[in-house]
C-alpha cells in the first residue's frame, strides 16, 4: 500500500509542473555517455515521449561524436586537429553527414516509434532549417594569432524553423541532425550543443536542456554536493576566471546564455548519465543538474 502511495504522491507533486509547461516547447541536445548506453537511451527517448503524451512539445538535436570517430576509422581517414577541432574535409563530412543523419538520426527515431511516440528525423539542410557560412579557428602561431581554415565546420548564420514549427503542429517529435547548408549548398558540420540553442531560440522554446557527463557545475571539483543548482548570467564571467567553469563545459554554458539572450526562458545542463534525469528536473520540486538563467 506505501508503494502505491508514494507512487500517487510523485503523480500529485508533477501535477503543477504538468499545468505549467503544457503546450510549451523544450528542446533538448541529446549526446554523451546517455547515446551510448542502451538503459540510458531508452530513459532518455521515454521521458521524451511521456513529455509529449502530457502536452508538451519536446524537440531532439543530437549529437554523434563517437559513431563519427569510428566510421573515419573503419574508413581509413586520418584526423588532423587544428586547436582542438578536427578538420573536417570533403571525405570527412561525407561519413559525418551519413553516420549523422543516415544512421544515429534514423536510429533514434526509430527508438521513440517503438517506445509509442511519433517521431520524424530532419538534418539542418532539410527546408534549409540552418544556413550556415564557414567558421574559421584562431590558432596561436610562431608568427602570432592567424584564422586557420578548419574544412567545412559551420557557424549558423540563421534558422529557419518552419519546418519544425509544421512537424510539432501535426503531432510529431522533431529529431534533428546539426548538419547545415551553405550557400552553394555545400554541407556544414556544426556543434550540436551551439545547434540547439540556436533552434531554442528560433522556436521560442521555454527551455533548453543539455544533457552532459558530468553532474552540472561543481564550484569543487570533488565534492558532489557542492552542486550549483542555479548559475545566473552574471555570474559566469567570474567562474570562467577562477576556472570553476572550464574546458568543454564553457562552451557549453556559453551556449545557454546565447540562448537565454534571444528569449528561451530557463536552460538546464544535465548529467545524462543519471536516468530520467529530465523528468527529475521537469516534474519534481527539487530538479537535477544546474538551471542557467537570468
Amino acid at each position: 500500500m506505501s508503494t502505491a502511495m508514494e507512487k500517487a504522491a510523485i503523480l500529485v507533486e508533477a501535477l503543477p509542473y504538468i499545468k505549467k509547461f503544457y503546450g510549451k516547447t523544450v528542446v533538448i541536445k541529446y549526446g554523451g555517455h546517455a547515446m551510448l548506453s542502451q538503459e540510458l537511451k531508452e530513459a532518455v527517448l521515454t521521458d521524451v515521449v511521456l513529455m509529449k503524451y502530457v502536452g508538451m512539445h519536446p524537440v531532439i538535436v543530437h549529437g554523434g561524436g563517437p559513431d563519427i570517430t569510428g566510421m573515419l576509422k573503419r574508413v581509413g581517414i586520418e584526423s588532423s586537429f587544428v586547436g582542438g577541432l578536427r578538420v573536417t574535409d570533403a571525405k570527412t563530412m561525407e561519413i559525418v553527414e551519413m553516420v549523422l543523419v543516415g544512421k544515429i538520426n534514423k536510429e533514434i527515431v526509430a527508438q521513440i516509434n517503438r517506445i509509442g511516440g511519433r517521431a520524424v528525423g530532419l538534418s539542418g539542410k532539410d527546408a534549409s532549417l540552418f544556413e550556415a557560412v564557414k567558421k574559421y579557428r584562431k590558432v596561436q602561431t610562431p608568427e602570432g594569432e592567424v584564422m586557420a581554415d578548419i574544412g567545412f565546420v559551420g557557424e549558423i548564420s540563421r534558422v529557419n524553423p518552419g519546418i519544425v514549427t509544421t512537424i510539432i503542429a501535426e503531432g510529431y517529435i522533431p529529431v534533428v541532425a546539426p548538419v547545415a547548408v551553405g550557400s552553394e549548398g555545400e554541407s556544414y558540420n556544426i556543434n550540436a550543443d551551439y545547434a540547439a540553442g540556436r533552434l531554442a531560440a528560433a522556436l521560442g522554446a521555454d527551455k533548453l536542456i543539455i544533457l552532459t557527463d558530468v553532474e552540472g557545475i561543481l564550484t569543487d571539483r570533488g565534492d558532489p554536493g557542492s552542486l550549483m543548482s542555479v548559475l545566473r548570467v552574471a555570474e559566469v564571467p567570474s567562474l570562467i576566471e577562477r576556472g570553476i567553469i572550464d574546458g568543454g563545459m564553457i562552451p557549453k554554458v556559453e551556449c545557454c546564455l546565447d540562448a537565454l539572450s534571444y528569449g528561451v526562458k530557463t536552460t538546464h545542463i544535465l548529467d545524462g548519465r543519471v536516468p530520467h534525469s529530465i523528468l527529475l528536473e521537469i516534474f519534481t520540486d527539487q530538479g537535477v543538474g544546474t538551471m542557467v538563467e537570468k
